[in-house]
C-alpha cells in the first residue's frame, strides 16, 4: 500500500480487532509505515458474514472510516501554489473521507476562484465560466478535458445549484470529489508551477549569457 502520511509504498501487515455494538459488527485495523514510522488505522462496519460461523467478511460494500491520518492520500502541494487556493484545496482533502459532498463544494469554490483570477473569465455561474475557458483554447487538451468532465460528471442538469451556488453542500456523483481534486492539481501545475519552473530556467540561462557578455533572452 501507499502510506497516507509520506506516500511511500510498503508491504502492509495489518493488526485486526473485531468489535461489536448495537449498530453491528465493527473491525479496527491498524499498521505502521516502516518509512516514516507513523500510525495508520481505520474502522470497518461489516456488511457480510460467513454463513458457517458468522465471522465478518470484508467486502467492497462495507463502510470504511479512516481514523489516522484524517487527511486524504494526496501529495503535498508545491510551494508555488498561492495560499488562497492551497487552503481550500487542503480543506477539501481533509474532509474527503468524512464528507465527499463538503469536499466537492470546497473544490468547486476553489476552481471558480482559480478560473476568475487566472483564466480571466467573466463572472457568471461555474458552468458558463468553464465554457469560457474551453472556448478560449488556452488550456492543454488534457486539462480542458478534465474541467469539462467536472461539468459533465458533476451533473449540472440534475443539480443546477452546482453551477449557480458553487459552495453549496449537495449530493455528488461517485468519484466526483476525487476528480475535482485531481483537476485542481493539474490546473495548479499549469497556472503556477510550470511558469515558475520556466522562469527559474530562464533566469539561470540569462545569468550565463550575462557572464559571457551576451544579451539576455527577451
Amino acid at each position: 500500500m501507499k502510506c497516507p502520511h509520506c506516500l511511500q509504498n510498503f508491504h502492509e501487515s495489518w493488526q485486526k480487532h473485531d468489535i461489536g455494538d448495537a449498530e453491528g459488527s465493527w473491525g479496527f485495523q491498524y499498521t505502521t509505515c516502516p518509512a516514516c514510522r507513523r500510525f495508520i488505522s481505520y474502522l470497518r462496519l461489516y456488511k457480510s458474514f460467513d454463513a458457517r460461523n458468522g465471522a465478518p467478511v470484508p467486502t467492497a460494500n462495507d463502510l470504511v472510516i479512516m481514523v489516522l491520518p484524517k487527511t486524504a492520500m494526496r501529495a503535498p502541494l508545491p510551494q508555488e501554489v498561492p495560499a488562497k487556493f492551497a487552503e481550500d484545496y487542503k480543506e477539501a482533502c481533509l474532509v474527503l473521507a468524512d464528507s465527499p459532498k463538503a469536499s466537492a463544494a470546497l473544490s468547486r469554490r476553489c476552481l471558480q476562484n482559480l478560473l476568475r483570477d487566472h483564466a480571466n473569465v467573466k463572472h457568471s455561474d461555474l458552468n458558463n465560466e468553464i465554457q469560457q475557458v474551453l472556448d478560449s483554447g488556452k488550456l492543454p487538451s488534457h486539462l480542458a478535458d478534465a474541467i469539462d468532465a467536472v461539468r459533465v460528471g458533476g451533473n449540472f442538469a440534475a443539480h443546477p445549484i452546482k453551477s449557480k451556488n458553487t459552495g453549496e453542500v449537495i449530493d455528488v456523483e461517485p468519484g466526483e470529489a476525487e476528480w475535482l481534486l485531481d483537476t485542481l492539481e493539474g490546473l495548479f501545475d499549469f497556472y503556477f508551477v510550470q511558469p515558475a519552473v520556466l522562469k527559474r530556467k530562464r533566469d539561470a540561462l540569462n545569468q550565463k549569457l550575462k557572464d559571457a557578455g551576451k544579451p539576455p533572452l527577451k
